[in-house]
């Protein structure tokens, strides 16, 4: 019997590195495989269909954020924390950011949604936050996530070049106000 060469991690791979280099808008069972120098193949053989291998490729490279971007620690606060490392994370690789995070033919709405899974996760460790009704979490998140996608487009775009502490601040002054906002309601 003929050992498999083009395993699923190895078209995992090769699907991440097109898509890091070049987003989703070329994201075809062509363009990887030519990526990986074989037919389209391999590819339908370990995945049902492009969606199956863009669900798959967003589920591992979300995993890998998770345990090695927004895991770090800055502040000692773990919500000021994670959008440190988001905003960290579009300026050193801008172009996968853009095709996770902002672009709907990439991750878009799957990348917001495992986003807000993970930040409920997050919030629910803080003691500062841990008590807040499920109301107030999703307005928090709402509210950091716009902030914080902003702040990391202006940057990618070069409009603004805030040092950390300003990132901080901006981050902190964005929970406060959205946490009394919710307060007066």
């Amino acid at each position: 019997m003929r050992r498999k060469v083009y395993t699923r991690d190895y078209i995992l791979k090769s699907a991440y590195e097109l898509v890091e280099k070049e987003g989703f808008g070329n994201f075809t069972a062509r363009n990887v495989a030519k990526k990986m120098g074989v037919s389209t193949q391999p590819i339908y053989l370990e995945f049902e269909n492009m969606q199956d291998l863009k669900d798959t490729l967003i589920d591992e490279i979300f995993t890998e954020l998770k345990q090695k971007v927004f895991a770090q620690e800055h502040t000692g606060n773990k919500l000021v924390d994670v959008c440190i490392n988001y905003i960290d994370f579009s300026q050193k690789k801008p172009k996968l950011f853009i095709s996770l995070f902002i672009d709907e033919s990439g991750g878009g709405k799957k990348m917001y949604d495992v986003s807000y899974q993970y930040f409920k996760e997050v919030v629910k460790e803080d003691p500062t936050y841990k008590d807040l009704p499920a109301d107030f979490i999703e307005a928090l998140h709402d509210g950091t996530w716009i902030t914080i996608t902003g702040v990391a487009s202006l940057m990618a775009s070069g409009f603004i070049t805030p040092n950390r502490q300003q990132i901080v601040e901006i981050i902190q002054h964005s929970i406060d106000g959205i946490l009394e906002i919710n307060k007066q309601k």
